[in-house]
């Protein structure tokens, strides 16, 4: 998502990311936005690598700030890149938005050797108690009214290891972040944003 300037963004799950990715690796990031995270590992991790946005004024972005954009939708697949053609594919906030999960998950399981995701958790206690009284949750990591989300899929923590479990995905490192610092103790309801490594089993 751009900023609205537009310059690139910068989030608190990027240096979780970054911590997992190997110096020099190949990335592809999908739903990259304005391409703030492939930005962010080429100054970091030295990586190289594509985004793939569907987005308009993404895409402007990416091409502004010299990040490689590939246009088109995640939901018709991959089928533009081959088998293990990296080292890593993030979905970093955008889980939560396509319309098929498990078609998305296993072709980044295909395409990459390791998959990295980050999604917002319903199971946040601010979430929770915002739905007790009777609306959809706002917060920091979900920043969108009901009526203007591009939301479609909300998952708690428990519910993603869980589809893990049941879809051949072996779950290899998590991080559990609320406002940028880690949560250890209970985090499917202390922890407001996820972020997981994994492999197919």
């Amino acid at each position: 998502m751009t900023n609205g300037n537009g310059t690139i963004s910068q989030r608190p799950d990027f240096a979780a990311i970054a911590g997992w990715i190997t110096m020099g690796s190949s990335v592809l990031d999908l739903g990259c936005g304005d391409g703030g995270l492939l930005h962010y590992l080429r100054g970091s991790r030295q990586v190289t690598g594509y985004g793939v946005e569907i987005d308009d004024a993404g895409v402007a972005t990416c091409v502004k700030n010299g990040v490689n954009v590939i246009q088109t939708d995640l939901d018709r697949g991959l089928s533009d890149f081959e088998d293990r053609s990296f080292d890593y594919v993030i979905l970093s906030l955008t889980l939560q938005t396509v319309k098929n999960t498990e078609r998305v998950i296993a072709e980044m399981l295909r395409v990459g050797r390791e998959g990295i995701v980050t999604f917002p958790n319903f199971g946040y206690w601010k979430n929770r108690l915002q739905v007790i009284g009777g609306h959809m949750p706002v917060s920091e990591s979900l920043p969108f009214e009901w009526h203007n989300t591009p939301n479609r899929h909300l998952c708690t923590i428990a519910d993603f290891e869980r589809f893990c479990a049941g879809h051949g995905v072996k779950i290899l490192e998590r991080k559990v972040l609320t406002r940028g610092k880690p949560v250890s103790v209970l985090p499917n309801l202390r922890g407001s944003l996820a972020v997981y490594r994994f492999q197919k089993a």
